[in-house]
């Protein structure tokens, strides 16, 4: 049985010896009063809750799954999943970050980041239910009305009523200018919606009392294509004057998917019979409210691929640990045993610290982008929340698709640590492996991340927020350049960014001849930019446990961050050459070929 222990000290030494969170929340007013032994106290807390409360409910929950009883069109979820989230929202734990003025804590969204971490680790499939509310929250709470808000911002805020996104339809995922559900306009000014939604996450379940679906559709006289798309909010029942809950809405789940992985999470064929909702935003510019959802849950979905990831790794560096078998190529390590652990064999140790490389560097990189994110909303001074807001969507895309890959690569590597007993179910290790697998197809699969990353992100702007993470990694190259300690993380990341450079403007020429330069190239630019980015990470990671070497602390711990970076560097970081040298042999490879595809 898989065991887990909420990463603490890890998350304690980015925040507070990296990134020195509570110093910056100093100059946020709103979050002044943040400082570091309230932030250690709350995660502290989440890691109890994720470990001891949902942790125990993952392997039942994905052997039971989920029932839809087809007369009622209601879904149970696995047994003890709605007593979990009962009391995660005792403890307060939906409002954490949430808006003060809804019955929020107004917390850190950092803090949120580190919480759901640990929750992923626990459950993916249970973490889902109130994640997804979350993009719900976000989406009306920056383009609901001030009636939208009453309505359903306390109860998603408090977790008493939870959200979905409604969609993907069943002839289009990522293309939603196709899409067909009808919003037509009542005399009240509510609008009647109707359509079939499908892939719809936490669609229906027994939770929560309510679920506040937030679904795409035309109005009557729209235009085609993603210019002509509306958003609605349209809840499962009525809400009545008063607060309470009307009759049914006909908003149905008609089945529910059988799929790879979280079994637990009801993943919902929804069918919409003029179902009542009210528009949320202006008419044809639901796309404009939907990408808050979307880029919350691009966020999100990076961290559902940390939190396997970690939990993969704590498995394997047990296993490998307990497990003899042969014996070591440079002569006996335990001598006790008729066989040496097998953490002693190199290529078992790859594999473990591959998964370590990429825990660190993604919770590194989550944490990052989640200060910004603090930063864009909440500082004082508004070049700075501008910045911020730029650095973000730079990096969103390289979140979601680069953490889930690389938790793909991690949780098959911790699957093959255990050999044979990695595919017996027993272990958990397999099912680490199929939960994370969706991580990489949906919010947008990963070449669709790569593609924005390479076309909207870079090209669109001629490099100009490239060019402003590229002024962070040129300042901590100048801070060390001269230090020969860190010359093994500097050199490396300062000579990808002269070669970045260029290859950039490479891709962005051949691209401006043909646009399939640009789709051939993306998911290996895509790569090369993750691991410039992690790059810049493990540097300042290193820089911090040098410091403290330095300064005659004995703590093993900044020991293991040394040799974890050298590692990455060493191992990983070098795959940025033959990603580039792939990226530049261009599309001629790859679309003449109607023979070969025939």
């Amino acid at each position: 049985m898989p065991a887990y222990t909420p990463p603490l000290r890890d998350m304690q030494f980015v925040l507070h010896e990296v990134f020195n969170v509570a110093d910056e929340f100093k100059a946020m007013p709103k979050h002044a009063e943040v400082d570091v032994d309230t932030i250690n106290a709350v995660i502290d807390e989440a890691g109890k809750f994720a470990a001891e409360v949902t942790f125990p409910l993952n392997m039942s929950g994905d052997e039971e799954g989920c029932t839809l009883d087809k007369t009622t069109h209601e879904v149970t979820a696995p047994k003890g999943f709605k007593q979990a989230y009962e009391k995660f929202v005792e403890g307060g734990w939906p409002a954490l970050s949430c808006d003060p003025e809804y019955g929020g804590q107004g917390l850190p969204f950092v803090l949120n980041q580190c919480l759901y971490e640990m929750l992923n680790s626990a459950n993916q499939a249970w973490t889902m239910y109130p994640g997804l509310s979350h993009g719900a929250y976000e989406a009306l709470h920056a383009y609901g009305t001030d009636e939208q808000k009453k309505t359903y911002l306390g109860k998603l805020t408090s977790g008493e009523w939870t959200g979905t996104m409604c969609l993907t339809e069943p002839h289009c995922g990522t293309d939603l200018g196709m899409l067909r559900t009808k919003a037509e306009p009542q005399a009240d000014g509510t609008y009647r919606i109707t359509g079939n939604k499908i892939f719809i996450s936490a669609g229906e379940h027994d939770m929560a009392p309510n679920i506040v679906h937030l679904v795409l559709a035309r109005l009557p006289d729209a235009p085609k294509g993603s210019k002509g798309i509306s958003l609605f909010a349209v809840p499962k029942y009525h809400v009545k004057a008063d607060g309470s809950l009307g009759e049914r809405n006909p908003i149905f789940c008609s089945g529910l998917e059988h799929k790879m992985g979280i079994h637990g999470n009801a993943t919902a064929q929804i069918v919409i019979e003029g179902a009542i909702g009210t528009m949320v935003g202006e008419p044809n510019k639901g796309l404009q409210a939907m990408f808050v959802m979307m880029n919350a849950a691009r966020l999100g979905v990076g961290n559902q691929s940390l939190g396997l990831t970690e939990v993969a790794f704590q498995n394997a560096l047990a296993y490998a640990k307990d497990r003899i078998q042969m014996r070591s190529l440079s002569g006996v390590k335990a001598k006790d045993k008729e066989a040496d652990p097998i953490i002693v064999h190199p290529d078992v140790r790859k594999m473990l610290l591959t998964a370590k490389a990429f825990a660190e560097g993604g919770r590194a990189l989550q944490i990052f982008c989640t200060l910004l994110l603090d930063k864009e909303h909440n500082h004082p001074d508004e070049k700075v929340r501008k910045e911020s807001g730029e650095l973000v969507a730079l990096l969103t895309p390289i979140v979601k698709a680069f953490i889930t890959d690389n938790g793909h690569i991690a949780t098959n590597a911790c699957m093959q640590v255990f050999g044979g007993h990695g595919f017996i179910k027993e272990s958990g290790m397999e099912q680490f492996v199929r939960d994370n697998r969706i991580n990489m197809i949906y919010e947008g699969t990963n070449t669709v991340q790569s593609l924005d990353l390479l076309g909207r992100k870079v090209l669109a702007n001629n490099g100009a927020s490239l060019r402003k993470f590229g002024k962070l990694v040129a300042k901590l190259v100048e801070e060390e350049g001269v230090n020969e300690k860190m010359a093994e993380f500097i050199n490396p990341i300062a000579g990808l960014g002269d070669q970045f450079t260029k290859f950039t403007t490479e891709i962005g020429f051949k691209g401006l001849q043909n646009p399939d330069e640009v789709g051939a190239a993306a998911v290996d630019y895509l790569r090369v930019a993750g691991h410039f980015v992690f790059g810049y990470l493990f540097a300042r990671m290193a820089q911090v446990a040098l410091r403290e070497i330095a300064a005659g602390n004995t703590d093993p711990f900044y020991v293991a961050k040394l040799q974890t970076a050298r590692f990455y560097f060493a191992k990983l970081f070098p795959e940025t050459a033959a990603l580039m040298r792939t990226a530049r042999a261009g599309a001629k490879s790859l679309m003449d070929t109607d023979a070969a595809l025939a």
